[in-house]
């Protein structure tokens, strides 16, 4: 999908005070970002920011930063931001930029958790190494995911999802749970923060699958 292009959105983010512009400048110092020491959750192709949003209003003490290839997309969570529902929120930046660089932003055990939602799932099949849920993707994740800690992925994509079960086995992390049909789970739907993808395709019928992959 074509995405369309808005003129505006590179100078709203440039100017916009919760964009970080140089990120690889901070990395070791993102306590010092935030102003405290508080656990650091970042989610890889954030979108629209939804669910992000959301996560930092009901978890104040947790650091959120949401990372964005594109600039027109970042743009929409950056005006989402903006409003009277969470404008006031101190515990979240945005980030854009191309998710392979991520070991050059965030230092060896400097983030705790990391959240994949509705990635693209790249079908082809010499396009695989591009998934976010890659064995390559996942040894980045290693060089700056705390031991123990998780990355947690959803997505309506079946065929992307028995992928994402095996590339986790591959990449030598445990597949600590995982289910095919996330909201007649109690278990992994307890609590769950829905996404704009999350919503529309549920309205659809589509069940959502979610696995939990933890860093040995």
């Amino acid at each position: 999908m074509r995405l369309r292009n808005i003129p505006r959105a590179e100078g709203t983010i440039q100017s916009h005070d919760k964009v970080i512009k140089r990120p690889e400048a901070q990395k070791k110092c993102w306590s010092q970002v935030f102003g405290n020491k508080n656990p650091i959750h970042i989610e890889i192709g954030m979108g629209k920011g939804r669910f992000l949003l959301n996560m930092a209003a009901k978890y104040p003490e947790i650091n959120f930063v949401g990372i964005e290839r594109y600039s027109s997309v970042l743009l929409r969570a950056l005006e989402k931001y903006d409003t009277e529902e969470f404008c006031e929120l101190k515990n979240i930046r945005f980030i854009c930029m191309d998710a392979r660089d991520i070991a050059e932003v965030f230092a060896e055990d400097e983030v705790s958790k990391i959240y994949l939602n509705f990635s693209d799932p790249w079908p082809k099949a010499r396009h695989a190494k591009r998934r976010l849920t890659s064995t390559e993707y996942f040894e980045r994740y290693e060089k700056i995911l705390k031991h123990g800690h998780s990355v947690e992925f959803k997505t309506d994509n079946t065929e992307l999802f028995e992928f994402s079960l095996e590339q986790v086995k591959e990449a030598g992390w445990i597949l600590e749970n995982f289910t095919y049909d996330l909201h007649h789970c109690d278990l992994l739907n307890k609590g769950n923060v829905m996404t704009e993808y999350e919503e529309k395709f549920s309205k659809k019928g589509n069940p959502i699958n979610k696995l939990i992959a933890v860093r040995k």
